[in-house]
């Protein structure tokens, strides 16, 4: 006896700062037979796992190539620096780049920032990774300028994060090779931009999803297709009887009626 096949799944990627958490929960409700697996990939990685075919689409950070891949833009997040509690910048709200340019900002080689040249003064070397550039900011080596969410992911009591006004923004998109979109990366392109679970829209309707009274279900009668009423006539002939039917009987009423006498000379 062989064991049953597992139902399809749909993979989806996402790097580190992005919470994909309210949309599995829509997916869960709307397709409930189809597994959604969420794959943790980190920024770098995203765009060859998607080639890879290891995932069927990504919520991912840009730019992506487009000569590959498809991509609707989600947000663009605030950028914003890290700095101990301690630090000049937590007594204000926000600051430019020019504020930090006496401080050690860190580079890490995860870096989702397009930047033309970072701001402040170099580190000795670079981190490795966002996290292990946190644990330096703590440690008072330097400060840290990512997107927000990633300030929020790497939340420490120690320190805090406030908006730089002037440095590059990340932006974050939906994003899957356009030679896959398949009916499964359609439905999450719907729950995503927030349609509804009756939507249509974008995806190859099928058979069952035919409303009733299309083209396709209509009887063949060619009086029917017309519009004609059983019985041959059409409706606008039946007026023009109607009417032609009342002008008559005015008609006859007229010329009963007596008329005067003529009068001789």
């Amino acid at each position: 006896m062989t064991a049953p096949e597992a139902p399809p799944s749909f993979r989806l990627a996402y790097v580190p700062g992005v919470t994909p958490g309210k949309w599995a929960r829509i997916w869960q409700e709307r397709l409930p037979g189809t597994p959604l697996d969420l794959v943790a990939v980190p920024a770098a990685e995203a765009q060859r796992l998607l080639r890879d075919g290891k995932a069927d689409a990504g919520v991912v950070r840009l730019p992506v190539d487009r000569a590959f891949f498809s991509a609707i833009p989600l947000y663009t997040e605030t950028t914003v620096v890290v700095v101990p509690k301690d630090h000049a910048v937590a007594a204000v709200d926000e600051v430019s780049l020019d504020d930090l340019a006496e401080d050690v900002v860190l580079h890490p080689l995860d870096d989702t920032l397009q930047w033309e040249g970072p701001p402040g003064l170099p580190a000795v070397e670079r981190p490795a990774t966002t996290g292990d550039a946190i644990e330096l900011v703590a440690a008072g080596v330097g400060v840290l300028v990512v997107p927000q969410s990633l300030a929020r992911l790497h939340h420490r009591r120690d320190l805090t994060y406030r908006t730089v006004t002037d440095a590059p923004r990340s932006g974050v998109a939906l994003s899957w090779p356009e030679d896959r979109t398949t009916d499964l990366v359609d439905d999450f392109i719907g729950i995503v931009r927030g349609r509804t679970v009756n939507s249509t829209r974008g995806r190859r309707p099928s058979p069952a999803d035919r409303p009733e009274g299309t083209a396709k279900d209509q009887p063949k009668d060619g009086a029917r297709r017309s519009g004609r009423p059983a019985g041959g006539a059409s409706a606008a002939g039946g007026r023009r009887g109607a009417a032609t039917g009342r002008g008559g009987t005015q008609a006859g009423r007229r010329g009963t009626r007596p008329g005067r006498p003529r009068r001789r000379s």
